[in-house]
């Protein structure tokens, strides 16, 4: 995203109780962002010329603009996976059974011990990219199970 830019042609789901709609949705609205903070944000029909003087204005496609997403519960580094694990619980295998067979949290926590630090911040950063690309701004990052 650009630093400053007016963008049209947009849902925008503002969250505020004042703008009578749910979600404080404004439908076909535009948004004035001026070195990279909100300027303006409203219904298209109600901006002036003075609002986009000298900004570059992006069509944004009918697309819904919404605040960043906040993940305030994640345990993003760590190694190995359990994506195996799931397709056994949908074919009725049980957790017991699983970590029986070394599987379940286990598993990943003897992966987390076996990774060094580098493979760790690898992994940590790929989750986090990933995260951002799905509108997440904010996270807090959980050590947990006892590991350091």
């Amino acid at each position: 995203m650009t630093n400053s830019g007016v963008w049209t042609n947009i849902n925008i789901a503002t969250m505020d109780p004042n703008v009578d709609s749910k979600y404080g949705e404004i439908m076909n609205g535009t948004l004035v962002v001026r070195n990279g903070v909100f300027d303006w944000i409203g219904p298209t029909e109600e901006i002036n010329d003075a609002m986009r003087a000298s900004l570059p204005t992006y069509d944004g496609g009918g697309c819904w603009v919404t605040p960043g997403l906040i993940d305030c519960h994640t345990h993003i580094v760590y190694a190995g996976s359990r994506a195996g694990e799931f397709e056994k619980r949908l074919n009725g295998v049980s957790y017991a059974d699983i970590a029986n067979a070394g599987g379940g949290i286990v598993s990943t926590v003897k992966s987390t011990r076996e990774a060094t630090s580098q493979e760790l911040h690898e992994f940590a950063s790929q989750r986090l990219y990933q995260l951002l690309d799905e509108g997440v701004t904010t996270i807090e990052i959980k050590s947990g199970y006892g590991l350091d």
